[in-house]
């Protein structure tokens, strides 16, 4: 069971806590290290998900390391890489700009574990590794400690043949269903992090919002063709008139050109080529352009896929907030704000055009 959650202040506020409790640390510290890290919050699970996102770090690192030239494949590279990770693991150190954001993103997560426990699943389980084993998932269960036995719990319930993530996430969310006496109840984590920055269980559930009518968020309908006539119709008027008045036979023949050269050679009007514009439409358009009730629901895994490796860098949580946030947005002006003020400023999109426009055709069609 998902509940409902006020996205847009949860993330202002793992913003403002990061920013408070690195303001604590690094006044009398230039870096953190790997022992201070351990315990560097009262809530465990926030400290978890920094280790964790410092081994996802670790792996893209080591994807890096690939070579056309070494053998990564072989036994003994494999073996000595572990080994200097092991080492590297023991030699945590950070300095503020690369570890705030980690520990945001961390305060973050740990919220959406009481909030949404398949989106955790999804994300710290599934999303992560290029081949779902029993054993991976176990091991994942280290970094995961509030709620820790209902994930065990249902691991425990999985057979090594198990391997389908669509299979595995619609069954965790009929398990969690089926468990939620045993969720831990949002109001006292809350009262874990009201210690360290106030917040209310009532600022974190979104309020309940009342949808204005669809006809509020349409876009101003073309002007009717009456409404050109007084562009076009002088121009018409003179052509019908030239056809019907009798000339003298005096008309000087350059005059004559003139006319028959504008009655053959005007442009279409504007009604003329909106016309032939909607002729020439295919099904496929007009599918393109279907209003869509949410841009999560929407968006294939294609496209999907797409959008985090081109627009979010690959951080699949960044996505995830944004599409979010979106749809929160009661109307197409302030969505389009946000692209173009916050994310594309964020994630340079400047030079990806292509899917940057591909997102505002989809905020169009949503508000549509």
């Amino acid at each position: 069971m998902e509940d409902k959650y006020n996205q847009l202040h949860l993330d202002r506020y793992s913003k403002e806590l990061a920013n408070l409790l690195c303001d604590r640390h690094f006044a009398s510290h230039d870096v953190i290290n790997g022992l201070q890290l351990i315990g560097f919050t009262p809530i465990r699970q926030v400290n978890l998900f920094v280790i964790k996102e410092l081994l996802l770090k670790w792996h893209h690192e080591m994807a890096n390391l690939r070579s056309p030239y070494f053998d990564y494949e072989n036994e003994e590279v494999k073996e000595a890489l572990l080994n200097f990770m092991n080492v590297l693991s023991r030699k945590i150190l950070m300095k503020r700009n690369a570890f705030e954001p980690l520990l945001q993103k961390a305060i973050y997560d740990t919220f959406i574990v009481a909030l949404n426990p398949a989106a955790t699943l999804e994300e710290k389980f599934l999303r992560i590794q290029e081949e779902i084993t029993l054993p991976k998932l176990q091991d994942n269960l280290k970094y995961i400690d509030l709620d820790k036995q209902l994930f065990a719990g249902f691991v425990d319930t999985l057979s090594p043949s198990n391997r389908d993530r669509e299979y595995i996430l619609s069954r965790f969310k009929l398990y969690i269903n089926a468990n939620q006496a045993n969720r831990t109840p949002l109001s006292n984590l809350v009262a874990q992090f009201n210690s360290l920055l106030p917040i209310s269980e009532q600022e974190v559930i979104s309020p309940a919002v009342t949808v204005p009518p669809i006809e509020t968020f349409a876009k101003p309908t073309p002007a009717a063709p009456e409404e050109e006539k007084d562009i076009v119709a002088p121009i018409h008027m003179a052509q019908r008139e030239a056809t019907i008045v009798q000339r003298p036979a005096t008309v000087p023949a350059a005059e004559h050109n003139i006319n028959e050269r504008f009655r053959t050679e005007s442009k279409p009007t504007l009604n003329e080529n909106f016309r032939k514009a909607a002729a020439n439409a295919s099904l496929a358009d007009s599918h393109s352009n279907r209003k869509i009730e949410s841009l999560k629901n929407s968006i294939s895994i294609n496209q999907r896929f797409s959008f985090i490796n081109e627009l979010f860098d690959g951080d699949n949580l960044s996505y995830y907030q944004a599409i979010m946030a979106l749809d929160e947005f009661a109307n197409p002006e302030e969505a389009q704000d946000f692209v173009t003020r916050n994310l594309a400023s964020k994630y340079d999109w400047s030079r990806k055009t292509e899917n940057v426009n591909k997102l505002l055709k989809l905020i169009e069609r949503k508000f549509a």
